[in-house]
Order: C-alpha cells, then sequence, then structure tokens
C-alpha cells in the first residue's frame, strides 16, 4: 500500500494543490507551478505542496518566500532535514535531491524568478529574512 501523503494545511495553498490535481498540472496557465513532496522533519509524514518554479538548464528552482513571511515555510524546513523529494510538473512525477542556492547562485536564480513572477519582489520588501532559493536536482 502507498504511503498517505497529506495536502498543506494552508487553505489557499490546499486549493492550489487540488487545482494543480484537476487540471493535470496547469493550475494557472502562463505560470510554471509544480508539486513538492516532502518528508515532515518532526511527523514523518508526506506533506504536499504547490510551489512557482523556474527552470534552470534540467535543474528546478523554487523560492521558500513564505508570500513575505518573517519565517521559512515548513516544507523548506522538511527539505533542509531531508532533501531527498518527490517533484511532480504537469503529469510527469519523478525523484529529485533538494539543495539550497549558494551565495553565489542565488543572485542569477532570484532574478529569474522574479522575472517569472514579479510579486517576488513584494515578498522580499515584506520580510527582514534573505529567501532562500532552492534547487531540485531530478534524480538518476
Amino acid at each position: 500500500m502507498a504511503e498517505e501523503i497529506v495536502d498543506s494545511p494552508s487553505p489557499w495553498v490546499a486549493e492550489h494543490i487540488r487545482r494543480f490535481v484537476e487540471t493535470d498540472g496547469n493550475p494557472r496557465p502562463g505560470v510554471n507551478d509544480l508539486l513538492l513532496i516532502t518528508r515532515g522533519r518532526r511527523s514523518g509524514k508526506l506533506r504536499r505542496t504547490a510551489l512557482a518554479y523556474v527552470r534552470d538548464g534540467h535543474r528546478y528552482v523554487v523560492a521558500a518566500s513564505n508570500g513575505g513571511a518573517d519565517r521559512h515555510p515548513a516544507w523548506f524546513l522538511n527539505l533542509a532535514a531531508d532533501p531527498d523529494v518527490t517533484v511532480q510538473v504537469g503529469t510527469e512525477t519523478f525523484r529529485a535531491r533538494a539543495r539550497i542556492a549558494s551565495a553565489d547562485e542565488r543572485p542569477r536564480l532570484w532574478q529569474l524568478m522574479i522575472a517569472m513572477m514579479s510579486s517576488y519582489r513584494e515578498y522580499e520588501k515584506a520580510t527582514t529574512r534573505d529567501i532562500p532559493m532552492v534547487i531540485l536536482e531530478p534524480s538518476p
């Protein structure tokens, strides 16, 4: 039997996940969205969230913006504890390894994210923390 996956408890994220599933991965035409499954660092349960992404070659890049909140999102804390994740893009699901972009990599990746979705500028202004950029590298 497959392990149960728990969707984000945030109502708007849960709705985003539902739309992603119902539309075969295209809940917001013109925006790149993916589903990220991490293992809960405390619960050990599989947790699913929906995120906007940009491509960087064969890699997928997401921002741990948490909508500009002053704390990191739970999914980021989970993958920091266990970087082996599952990603769904469109109808394709694959295993990946997550890592936090280095200080040298971050500026270029952040600019890619802002170019895709300008609202990330507002998230950056709303918080005092540096918003981590996370690179999802598909596993061979």
